[in-house]
């Protein structure tokens, strides 16, 4: 009996941490999650760049391919906007196509949200604009481009993407 109590007592007192050991595993997790922390930023932002050159690349086709359609005279366009579209919403409600009475095409699915802004409000150029113009003359869509402030992780921004 005497020796089964020591036995118990021996297996308690080596069954715990100390404080010591507590601390050291507390400092090296902390080490370990402030390391990981950048990363997971840097991360989220290259996923969110990426998200915003699919929606540019996705809004610009779009635009490229109502133009093709409007020079090969299959679209009707309005006056004054050189074949291109008046707004972002023509692209998506779509356009009848000439000669077919009830055939429309859509070149969006919807309009994309820029991931920078979280909003779907896009800085528009049209042809009547300079290259580098950061308003909208509002004849015609030729171009799109994000309206964050922001500086990408190549070091431009995000506007003149």
């Amino acid at each position: 009996m005497l020796r089964q109590e020591l036995s118990r007592r021996r297996f308690l007192s080596q069954s715990g941490l100390t404080l010591l050991e507590l601390v050291v595993a507390s400092a090296i997790l902390a080490i370990l999650a402030s390391a990981a922390l950048p990363v997971a930023r840097v991360t989220i932002r290259r996923q969110k760049e990426r998200e915003l050159r699919t929606a540019l690349r996705e809004m610009r086709n779009a635009i490229d391919r109502y133009k093709d359609l409007a020079d090969r005279n299959l679209i009707q366009v309005e006056l004054g906007t050189e074949g291109y579209p008046k707004d972002l919403e023509i692209l998506v409600e779509g356009v009848k196509l000439a000669g077919v009475a009830d055939r429309r095409i859509r070149f969006l699915r919807r309009i994309p949200v820029d991931p920078m802004t979280n909003s779907a409000d896009w800085g528009l150029r049209s042809v009547q604009d300079e290259p580098d113009s950061q308003s909208w003359g509002g004849q015609n869509v030729f171009d799109v481009y994000s309206r964050s402030a922001g500086i990408s992780l190549d070091g431009t921004a995000y506007k003149d993407w």
